[in-house]
């Protein structure tokens, strides 16, 4: 066999090789679900005013505010992700690991710690003359063994309404120079 022939040859095999690893993405994960309309209504608030820089702002100082520290913002793409840690330990799960040690000698993990993301987005509509803010909030959980158990969105209401309230509250101040 030349060279040529085991560069082909080679070359071809790994053509092969890397086709076959290719994942394809499954049909239903591009469909939204039934829900998502709805959850995105409740995620999202207009705000009559073209000055997104400010809407940001208060958008920070209300998740401030509510306990969240800023981890990432940018104002030119109208992002900001926050977070916040919170206990996890609920007495339920307590109670039944200390069952499952008694009866069994076994060891069960809890949930210990998990963290509170929040995730906001404003984009400019109606040709810029108003602001929509989108905001996602999402539950990460870690267990006594130090493993991520849960990763949810959360979809109550009155998070949801807290949030704009306050966010509302606090661009008509702002507007009004209080």
């Amino acid at each position: 066999m030349t060279n040529k022939s085991r560069r082909a040859f080679l070359l071809g095999a790994g053509v092969v090789a890397l086709t076959g690893c290719q994942q394809t993405i499954p049909p239903e994960a591009l469909q939204l679900s039934a829900s998502a309309l709805q959850d995105r209504q409740l995620q999202t608030r207009r705000f009559g005013t073209k000055d997104e820089e400010r809407l940001l702002r208060a958008s920070a100082q209300v998740l401030q505010d509510l306990g969240f520290q800023i981890d990432e913002s940018e104002s030119r793409l109208g992002v900001i992700v926050s977070s916040k840690n919170r206990d996890a330990t609920e007495a339920g799960q307590v109670v039944a690991a200390v069952f499952i040690a008694i009866l069994f000698g076994a060891y069960m993990p809890t949930d210990r710690n998990q963290k509170i993301r929040a995730s906001l987005v404003t984009l400019p509509v109606d040709g810029g003359q108003d602001t929509a803010v989108r905001i996602t909030f999402q539950r990460l959980v870690w267990n006594t063994r130090n493993e991520l158990t849960t990763i949810e969105g959360l979809k109550d209401p009155k998070i949801y309404q807290e949030f704009f309230d306050k966010l509302g509250q606090s661009v008509f101040l702002t507007a009004q120079e209080i």
